[in-house]
């Protein structure tokens, strides 16, 4: 009860300045070393990332393009590296996300989601804590734009923008990890943006998600076809953190509509389980990439895990 957590004054650990990450291969199930399918995804292979630096780790959010990976921690520590066939990151490098507050506790810097234009490489990230969205430069180093929709105002400090994405025709779907719309408590409100959310005056169209029974939305990212892929988790005593893939469709969808759709991959026991908060999507000639990344809360017994698999 006394503890810097719980009193809500948990000081922000901020990464250094000499970048440097382990990269270890990981299997999808150790008692099975041949495994590589799960549900509609066939895994082609993933990283336990550890480094010297105390404040590494704890990503929430995401952003791939190309060879450039870009991992957002919830602590707004930015690591950013290239990574080809061999899997072995090359050009490190470690930043701090410039964001509201003064950034010396945690929760000024409660960054939870990221997306972008991958014609400009603009970025967007959502603040838990805040309820807010600010708008980047690519880099994430320069600030542009802010906004605190209402909105998302009543949202829990706890549940603010947990993920958010930028859809290729310019609008922005927004997930709240806990609100519930009124009268539908296995629900999550979600809010779709008909622009950018720092820039766009009418108030958004709100629907509602209805993820895996026990489960909460942590990511999200658009599918070709315009589907949406929806990662979700789960915290219990007996499996701890385990998490399942969705699909959504949200076209057509309307205010107060509500969406589900079946779950296509589920991580649970004997497989690779963790905290699996950070989702994004490639194309690797006919092949969808997806990508998928683990927070480890700064616990030894957790893992920031980088997966990789095929969608079949």
């Amino acid at each position: 009860m006394l503890t810097p957590t719980a009193s809500g004054i948990e000081p922000r650990p901020v990464l250094g300045d000499r970048p440097e990450i382990r990269a270890e291969p990981v299997l999808l199930d150790a008692s099975d070393p041949g495994r590589v399918r799960v549900g509609a995804l066939t895994y082609l292979g993933g990283l336990a990332l550890t480094s010297r630096d105390p404040a590494f780790g704890g990503f929430s959010a995401m952003r791939v393009m190309g060879d450039r990976f870009t991992l957002l921690s919830d602590g707004g520590n930015i690591v950013d590296f290239r990574m080809g066939p061999d899997w072995q990151p090359r050009d490190i490098r470690f930043a701090d996300l410039p964001g509201p507050g003064t950034g010396a506790i945690k929760r000024h810097r409660d960054s939870e989601s990221l997306t972008w234009d991958p014609r400009t490489g603009r970025a967007w990230v959502g603040f838990e804590n805040r309820n807010a969205i600010w708008r980047y430069d690519a880099t994430l180093a320069r600030p542009e734009r802010n906004v605190q929709p209402v909105a998302m105002a009543d949202w829990s400090i706890a549940g603010g923008a947990e993920a958010m994405v930028r859809l290729r025709d310019g609008a922005f779907i927004v997930f709240s990890e806990t609100a519930r719309p009124k009268g539908l408590r296995d629900a999550r409100i979600v809010l779709r943006f008909a622009g950018d959310p720092t820039e766009t005056k009418g108030a958004p169209l709100s629907f509602a998600y209805v993820p895996p029974e026990g489960y909460d939305p942590t990511d999200a990212a658009e599918l070709p076809d315009g589907r949406l892929l929806v990662l979700n988790r789960r915290l219990s005593l007996s499996g701890l953190f385990t998490a399942k893939l969705s699909v959504i469709d949200i076209r057509g969808v309307r205010s107060g509509g509500v969406v589900r759709g079946p779950e296509i991959a589920s991580f649970e026991r004997p497989l690779l389980h963790d905290n699996f908060e950070a989702l994004a999507i490639t194309q690797e000639g006919a092949d969808t990439i997806v990508w998928i990344a683990s927070d480890d809360n700064g616990e030894f017994w957790e893992q920031s895990l980088l997966l990789k698999f095929r969608l079949d």
